[in-house]
């Protein structure tokens, strides 16, 4: 393997094991300075440490990059820069829509929709809204970069699409510790090594990533009161819709 490759995955699996010593440094500080209450601090304490521990793997792995220009870059002719813009914007859509399929089977074979873990990440926001910016931001970044940039496109230029997309996404499914929905981990892989591949810009799937935790993060977190207002006060309307469009199957 690449050995600029093999750095980046060492600091991306530093940064997620540090999660267990790192927030315990900022809970005994924290916990030592402050009159915040231990369970409160504890949260604190681990969303802070999310936003260093992101931000640093982030500009580690920025660094190693800039020293080899290109190596992201999968063989054949990258997409023009409007194309980029337009497979972005596509991405997004199609992110979406591989989630909703996969979600869609989850329910059929029992699994109930929500997932515990984004929940979990969405509460964490409230005790360190900083967090956010590793979630919607940084945390898509080195994603794309560690799982579609280096472990599918290493695999890709040995194996064929279907291969390469599956095990990249799988591993990028387990590393979320989410396995109630790994299918749904797996078919947004999915989708983001097939916006790689028909680009062959690894900015496309970043910015796709970005844009779909954004958007999580916007309506979950920081518009959740409005939204659920306005689902409240427009219920006639949704039921109206809800049951107009299953008159249509």
């Amino acid at each position: 393997m690449n050995r600029t490759y093999l750095y980046i995955i060492i600091a991306y699996v530093v940064m997620q094991l540090s999660g267990l010593v790192g927030p315990m440094l900022i809970f005994f500080i924290g916990n030592s300075t402050t009159d915040t209450e231990p369970a409160i601090m504890e949260n604190i304490a681990i969303g802070y440490w999310i936003f260093i521990s992101f931000a640093v793997n982030l500009i580690v792995t920025l660094l190693l990059l800039q020293k080899k220009k290109g190596i992201l870059t999968l063989p054949g002719q990258p997409s023009e820069p409007i194309m980029v813009g337009v497979w972005a914007f596509a991405g997004i859509f199609i992110a979406f829509f591989s989630q909703a399929i996969a979600a869609s089977i989850e329910s059929l074979i029992g699994i109930e929709a929500g997932s515990e873990n984004t929940a979990q990440i969405i509460d964490l926001l409230s005790y360190a809204p900083i967090a956010a910016f590793s979630i919607a931001i940084f945390g898509p970044i080195l994603e794309e970069i560690v799982f579609r940039g280096i472990i599918f496109g290493s695999l890709y230029r040995k194996f064929n699409f279907f291969i390469s997309a599956l095990l990249s996404s799988v591993i990028f499914a387990v590393i979320h510790m989410d396995f109630e929905h790994l299918l749904i981990y797996t078919a947004m892989g999915f989708a983001f090594a097939f916006l790689y591949v028909m680009t062959k810009r690894i900015i496309v799937p970043i910015i796709a990533h970005i844009a779909m935790n954004t958007i999580v993060v916007l309506t979950q977190f920081v518009f959740a009161e409005q939204l659920q207002q306005f689902i409240e006060e427009n219920a006639a309307v949704f039921i109206w819709l809800w049951s107009w469009l299953g008159g249509l199957t």
